[in-house]
């Protein structure tokens, strides 16, 4: 392929007069598919490969651009980049027809291996709801690299683009990042049948909390942030227990509840298998249980990647039956 086609590079990128802002007549058509492919991949890392380079060439490519626009494109990050406004709206410009030039060549880097989605989320949402919702894509085709984590650190990934979607369990803060409800998780209190037998025999079985004030409780943090939320919401009191066991996931909660361990509160996605085969018992029905809002949150720019468009529209579509 030749470095430099004018006529097609003035149409993919001197489409912006309304802005204001146009690229030079001049602009190299490689530039711009490094450029497209930085702003896909949202890394000069990932873009590298894509593009057949290496990363200190991609670097070198952006910002020869940016000297050429005499605009930043990137926002640097600890990792990865950020696109500037200019950026989405030079994207906007070049895709279509940078994209519909490497199909009528037959290939070219645009036209290389899909870009594989970055999805993250609490890792029992991914076991239980999230990977077999996206089993048949990536049947089809869509390449998946799942990372779980708490919602905090995940959403931090995704502002330095290590992700481009993320199921966050808050709304992220600020206006930088857009995110749509995906589900309400209700949350539920529960023990093994045992505990729930001695309970149910218990003195003061006629109130609850008191009864349950001998139960070890199990949670995944030392300050019992679902438990004290649950006592706070369907008891209208404070919860002056301790944690008698701590485990670093919900699953391990699970486990650990089903075996005997104490009580616990768990969402109702994570525990419902166990509660209608009769391995956990429920302790309280609520009127009102306690919600929890699932949010998907997607990095600005990855519009341009379809099968990030996929992958979130397909979770919006499975979320309904959540």
């Amino acid at each position: 392929m030749k470095n430099r086609t004018p006529d097609t590079a003035e149409t993919a990128a001197g489409a912006g007069a309304g802005a204001g802002r146009r690229l030079p007549a001049h602009a190299d058509l490689n530039l711009l598919r490094t450029f497209l492919a930085v702003y896909r991949a949202g890394t000069f890392t990932a873009a590298a490969p894509v593009l057949g380079l290496s990363q200190p060439t991609v670097t070198a490519q952006i910002r020869t651009l940016e000297q050429q626009t005499g605009r930043e494109l990137f926002t640097r990050l600890p990792r990865g980049v950020e696109p500037t406004p200019l950026a989405h709206e030079l994207a906007a410009q070049t895709a279509g027809p940078l994209d519909a030039l490497a199909a009528l060549e037959g290939g070219g880097p645009l036209a290389g291996p899909a870009t594989p989605v970055h999805l993250a989320g609490p890792s029992e949402l991914l076991c239980v709801r999230v990977l077999p919702a996206l089993a048949h894509l990536a049947a089809g085709g869509v390449q998946l690299r799942v990372a779980q984590g708490l919602p905090e650190p995940l959403l931090e990934e995704l502002r330095a683009g290590r992700h481009d979607l993320v199921i966050a369990t808050r709304r992220p803060r600020g206006r930088a990042l857009e995110s749509v409800p995906l589900a309400d998780e209700e949350y539920l209190l529960v023990a093994a049948p045992t505990w729930a037998e001695r309970i149910a025999a218990h003195p003061q079985a006629d109130d609850l909390c008191a009864a349950l004030r001998e139960v070890p409780l199990v949670t995944y943090a030392e300050d019992l942030p679902i438990v004290r939320r649950y006592w706070r919401t369907v008891f209208g009191k404070q919860l002056t227990s301790r944690a008698a066991v701590t485990v670093p996931n919900l699953y391990a909660v699970l486990s650990a509840v089903n075996a005997g361990a104490g009580v616990s509160v768990l969402p109702r996605s994570l525990c419902q298998e166990h509660l209608d085969s009769g391995r956990l018992a429920l302790l309280h029905e609520s009127e009102e249980p306690p919600l929890n809002t699932l949010f998907l949150v997607q990095r600005p720019g990855t519009d341009a990647n379809p099968d990030v468009i996929r992958v979130r529209d397909t979770l919006q579509h499975a979320a309904r039956d959540w």
